[in-house]
């Protein structure tokens, strides 16, 4: 069974404006509010969705801010050696121009959500006050309860696309998240992969092309 996507069209379903993806799957995958918007795609059953973009937050599209001015591996290296600022998530700043990246994946009709670090809504409300701060866009910061890890949240909202850094300054894969994703869920999401805080500026700003990438 394949699973590839496909960006056919924007379109508007009543109010809202939407991307049309083409699933090519005998199964319902997604569908806007309560209703499904079926069509044919080569003869085979499809199914229209929203295109939803999820992003990590810490490392990915925002950093430290003493970061400013290093290169990712100076970025890195203060990671692993503690330095004070990373544990100010107030403080937090873009990593290049990601702010002006997902907003342009946004304008295009994609729904974003954004995967934090944390665990607890005190410090979430800091990354939200940083989003607001550096005018990102608007979109759901989801993070991990209790025992929950970070690929269990990821399939929960079953985004499209999944963005992440390589969690190079603390483990490497056993830190990320498309990596632990079941695999009946796996074969559903779409991973861009990036070295940790080099960011995302160098990702297509098109939403065709970045299906292409993933």
């Amino acid at each position: 069974m394949s699973s590839h996507l496909f960006l056919i069209q924007s379109k508007e379903v009543g109010s809202e404006k939407m991307l049309v993806i083409a699933l090519e799957t005998d199964i319902i995958i997604s569908g806007l509010g309560s209703n499904f918007y079926g069509f044919l795609w080569n003869s085979k059953p499809c199914i229209l969705h929203l295109m939803k973009i999820m992003v990590f937050l810490h490392g990915t599209t925002i950093m430290h801010k003493s970061g400013i001015g290093k290169t990712p591996n100076e970025r890195v290296k203060q990671v692993e050696e503690n330095e004070p600022s990373v544990h100010k998530y107030e403080e937090y700043v873009p990593v290049g121009k990601a702010n002006e990246k997902v907003r342009k994946w946004q304008e295009q009709g994609a729904e974003i959500v954004y995967l934090s670090s944390h665990r607890d809504i005190a410090s979430v409300k800091k990354d939200l006050r940083v989003l607001s701060k550096y005018n990102f866009p608007n979109g759901q910061v989801l993070y991990r309860h209790l025992f929950e890890s970070y690929a269990k949240v990821a399939e929960k909202a079953m985004p499209t696309v999944l963005i992440e850094d390589d969690c190079e300054s603390i483990g490497g894969e056993v830190q990320m998240t498309y990596p632990h994703i079941k695999p009946d869920k796996k074969r559903l999401i779409k991973s861009i992969v990036v070295k940790e805080f080099s960011g995302i500026d160098h990702l297509p700003s098109n939403l065709t092309d970045l299906l292409k990438v993933a």
